[in-house]
């Protein structure tokens, strides 16, 4: 069966960088490239190489006018292609810049073939930078579809996120405060040296699809640990008691714009059955319903749960609210770790408003809904 690796990331020089490496390390590989940037011409440029050169060009056309939907429809054909034509030792799909790796696995498995590694290339003295920019994707000419509203923060900090991966561009521009903004940013990658390290070694040890989409889902994800070093810190807030919406509300631009990186989970007092997902970079703040938590739900509808979600709930039950909680993480040089904690207090209920009970909760000003488009 062919190996593949996928290879993302913004930081174009460092992806390209990191695709090139693998073809020097490894002998029959070859890439296997979409250029989503030809789609306003109507089609997807597909580019096949080796390390001699480009093997093979073709074109795929848009779907429902969509760039990304045309490299899902392409992708998988085209890498069966090179399985059937043998020879083949390793397919490397290097993604265009704001494609990212969690579809693009998912695609191929389903497809029936093997995900081995998956990369994400950075270079670290461009991190905050990418981290800090909350420009749409479209103002950078790199959104992948017409309805395409991400932003170069978000989808930076996604890309960096899910690769289990880091290739590093050896940037002589890089210091002390972006390596280790980049180790607290994401703590359980490995992080490989681009022309230094074993990259080819480091993406042949697998990959579980599965694993890698839990570990991103709001309810289980490996979220970064406390930590303070070189001009970096990440406050990690855990917490039994539940937001007052309006006073969160209040204080959103404030916390939203205190850290370059902010996730995870929080439980707002007037919808205390819905787990909602924090997700903040580049100034910009996603807020989004992840579902019921698990206290929420009668014990026959446990049964189909993911046994992961089931897991790392028991881990964090609490007698009284099950796995109901605040668990937010905020990553950033010179972060203010005293004064964040102290808003964040501020916004849960007081001691009078939780005593009130949850059927007095539930009728606070519902301050989200315009979030949560309710």
């Amino acid at each position: 069966m062919l190996p593949v690796v996928l290879v993302g990331g913004l930081h174009a020089d460092a992806r390209r960088a990191a695709v090139d490496r693998l073809l020097a390390e490894v002998p029959g590989s070859v890439v296997l490239h979409h250029d989503l940037a030809t789609a306003p011409a109507g089609t997807v440029v597909r580019t096949v190489r080796d390390a001699t050169g480009v093997l093979d060009t073709g074109e795929a056309p848009l779907v429902n006018d969509c760039a990304c939907c045309a490299l899902r429809e392409d992708l998988v054909p085209e890498l069966k292609r090179l399985e059937a034509a043998g020879g083949t030792s390793l397919a490397v799909v290097e993604l265009w810049d704001s494609v990212e790796p969690k579809a693009m696995a998912e695609v191929v498995t389903s497809g029936g073939l093997t995900v081995t590694g998956v990369v994400t290339a950075v270079d670290p003295a461009l991190l905050l930078p990418y981290l800090g920019n909350g420009d749409d994707l479209a103002e950078r000419g790199l959104a992948a579809a017409a309805t395409d509203q991400r932003t170069v923060a978000d989808t930076f900090a996604r890309q960096l996120e899910y690769a289990p991966v880091l290739a590093l561009l050896d940037s002589p521009e890089a210091d002390d405060e972006d390596r280790e903004l980049l180790a607290q940013l994401h703590p359980t990658a490995r992080r490989v040296l681009i022309g230094h390290d074993d990259l080819a070694g480091a993406v042949r040890t697998g990959f579980d699809v599965e694993a890698a989409a839990a570990a991103q889902h709001p309810a289980c994800a490996l979220l970064p640990a406390e930590a303070d070093a070189h001009g970096v810190a990440t406050l990690v807030w855990h917490r039994r008691r539940p937001f007052h919406p309006e006073r969160l509300y209040a204080a959103l631009e404030d916390l939203t714009c205190a850290a370059a990186r902010s996730r995870g989970r929080f439980w707002l007092a007037d919808k205390p059955d819905t787990l909602l997902h924090w997700d903040a970079a580049g100034g910009a703040l996603c807020v989004e319903s992840a579902g019921p938590w698990l206290a929420s739900l009668p014990d026959a509808a446990w049964e189909m749960v993911p046994p992961v979600r089931r897991a790392a709930a028991a881990l964090d039950w609490h007698p009284e609210h099950g796995d109901c909680c605040q668990h937010l993480v905020f990553t950033s040089p010179g972060l203010d770790r005293d004064g964040l904690a102290r808003l964040l207090e501020s916004c849960l209920l007081t001691d009078a408003e939780y005593a009130a009970g949850r059927d007095a909760w539930k009728r606070l000003p519902p301050a989200f809904d315009t979030f949560l488009e309710v």
